[in-house]
Order: structure tokens, then C-alpha cells, then sequence
């Protein structure tokens, strides 16, 4: 996150009251998704997440939260550009107000199809050169022929997804061959100082903690979920965006304006205020700066993968190779000779 994003949250983020901050629920947490593949997970309540998303499009600034979603658009979009060709349709999931397409052009992506689970922020889309059909849709059930799309992707949805897997199969899907599907998710390390600090901050005020835990698809994992769909070569890489605020109510007010708050089933609905307090405190103390701001940083997982072809570079057979690992050392040194 740059420099000026920062400054300007800083800022414009205002104090909300404090009959509000009792009804928040918070994204953090790790899923481990080892299992997975044997069966489905129902983790979050989708339809509250459509609420969520479509409460924050109706804010009337709602805009001034979109710096992250902006952000990993942007580096979503840079990963496009890495591939030297042109997609003529692509297809865009969970994709908002278009912030990947506002980072694309029409000499790459020709013609984009935009889904997202929130009506509203799809009318709220922002025009961009490439021609966009968008459509409602629930990212778990793709409403899309077979072999359609030349690229997929994705950036920060895909978290909310109670079948990570099953997702990832219907992407690779509706993928042509030699498609690819780029795409961005949060990852267990995301808001580590937030959730400590309620953790303690309850446990001081209460005696115990509830959990505000949603849980995330860990790096670890990600690679063998992208294998066990169908991709191939793949690529998994970690990020980290950092983004300081004044303190902790302002860290929940944007969570909610990002519409990320918790929409898992065993979520607690309500926060203590003197739990939050306690909570505040303990953050600033822990984790603030020496400008008093305090830091909040969020994990982004990137993955790469694409659909087969037979025109795809291919591993050598297995004993196929005609050198030693051994041999390795010897390179670049100089030749034996021999004095007689």
C-alpha cells in the first residue's frame, strides 16, 4: 500500500459512535484446508454476505474503503500483463466495481463478463475501455457453459466461499483449454494484531474469549487445492499490505465499509464496549507506532494455474535426465590438467 493511501486513511477515517461499535463482527483467522477435497464445508452464511456487500455499496462514500480492493486489483491485473497474449472473453468473479478491469485494456482483455454475489455493486461498476456484461452470481455456483472463458480471475472473494475446492473446479471449467485463472484471496495471517488484541482485551474484561475467527485457506495448502482442481503449471506466491490507522475503532469501521465483516455461522453477533476499550488499548500498546497510529496487516495470497493443452511444456520423463546433480558443483570451475 502506498505512501499517500495511508495518509489520506488517516486522514478521512472518522470515529463511528459507540452503540455502533457494539454490533461489529470481524474477519480474521486461519482455514486449513488439508481435507477439503473430501467433502464441502458450510462455514459462512452467504446470504449475510450478500447483505453485507450490498449495505456497503449503498454507503454514500463508500468509495474511501475500496483502497485495498483497488490495490490487489491493481497487482491482479499486473499478473495479467505478465502473459504475453490476448484473452478475447474473460470472465471477472466476485468483481465488485471492476477493480481489476479499471487496471486493464482492451488490447488484452478484449470483452469481459463481471459477476459478484452484491446487486448493488454492480450497478456501481466504473466504466472501463473493455465491453462488460455483468451478472448476478454466487461465486460457488457459476452460471457458465463449459470451456467458455479464456482467462478467469478473481481478487478477494474467493475467502468467503464455503467450498473452496468445488469453486476452483468450476473455474477450471467454464476455462477454455490453455486458459489460465489468476487470481487473489486473504490469507490466516490477515489482521493478526486485531485479533490478538480483542482476544486479550476480552479475556481481561470477560474472563475468556468468543471467537471473532473466520477461517482462511492456508499458503500451505493453496498449491495442492489448485492441483486437485485440474491445473497445472502453478504458481502460489504471498504478499503483505500494511495499512496504519489511528487506532482500533477505525480498523472495524473500514472492515464494515469493505462489507468483510464476519459472515460465519458460529460468529458472535455482539462485542462488549468495555471489551473493546480494553481491546483498543491493548492494540496500541502491542502494536502502535510512534505517530500513535497502529498497523494493520493483511495477508494476500496470489495463485496462478493453468487449464491443460497439449501445446503446454511438458516435465521430461522420469530417468530421462543425462546429468548428475552431483555434476552441478563442477560448473564454472576450471578444468583438470595435468603436468608431465
Amino acid at each position: 500500500m502506498s505512501t499517500g493511501v495511508c495518509l489520506r486513511l488517516l486522514q478521512t477515517a472518522g470515529s463511528p459512535s459507540a452503540a455502533s461499535c457494539r454490533r461489529w463482527s470481524l474477519i480474521s483467522g486461519c482455514r486449513g484446508m488439508s481435507s477439503a477435497g473430501r467433502g464441502s464445508m458450510n462455514v459462512f452464511n452467504r446470504e449475510m454476505k450478500r447483505r453485507q456487500k450490498n449495505w456497503a455499496a449503498s454507503l454514500r462514500e463508500g468509495n474511501q474503503y475500496d483502497y485495498l480492493r483497488d490495490e490487489v486489483g491493481g497487482r491482479v491485473a499486473d499478473r495479467v500483463y505478465d502473459i504475453a497474449r490476448t484473452f478475447p472473453l474473460a470472465l471477472d468473479i466476485g468483481g465488485g466495481k471492476s477493480h481489476i478491469a479499471e487496471h486493464l485494456n482492451k488490447e488484452f482483455v478484449e470483452r469481459l463478463f463481471l459477476t459478484d454475489i452484491s446487486e448493488k455493486a454492480l450497478k456501481q461498476r466504473r466504466q472501463t475501455e473493455i465491453p462488460t456484461h455483468h451478472v448476478l452470481a454466487d461465486e460457488e455456483f457459476l452460471p457458465f457453459k463449459e470451456n467458455t472463458f479464456d482467462l478467469v480471475v478473481s481478487s478477494l472473494s474467493l475467502h468467503w466461499i464455503n467450498d473452496l475446492p468445488g469453486a476452483l473446479r468450476q473455474i477450471h471449467q467454464v476455462l477454455k483449454p490453455d486458459g489460465v485463472f489468476i487470481g487473489a484471496m486473504v490469507g490466516g495471517e490477515t489482521l493478526y494484531e486485531l485479533r490478538c488484541s480483542l482476544q486479550l482485551g476480552e479475556t481481561e474484561r470477560e474472563g475468556g474469549f468468543s471467537p471473532h475467527v473466520s477461517p482462511y485457506t492456508a499458503v500451505t495448502d493453496l498449491g495442492n487445492l489448485l492441483g486437485q482442481a485440474g491445473f497445472t503449471m502453478l504458481t502460489v506466491d504471498t504478499d503483505e499490505v500494511q495499512v496504519h490507522y489511528p487506532g482500533i475503532i477505525e480498523v472495524m469501521t473500514d472492515l464494515q465499509g469493505m462489507g468483510e465483516s464476519n459472515c460465519a455461522w458460529n460468529r458472535r453477533s455482539m462485542l462488549n464496549r468495555d471489551s473493546i476499550l480494553a481491546a483498543a488499548a491493548i492494540y496500541k500498546e502491542m502494536y502502535g507506532s510512534e505517530d500513535g497510529s497502529v498497523p494493520a496487516t493483511f495477508e494476500i495470497l496470489y495463485m496462478i494455474g493453468w487449464k491443460p493443452h497439449e501445446s503446454q511444456a511438458k516435465p521430461a520423463k522420469r530417468g530421462s535426465a543425462n546429468v548428475s546433480f552431483a555434476d552441478l558443483s563442477q560448473i564454472g570451475q576450471p578444468p583438470n590438467t595435468t603436468k608431465s
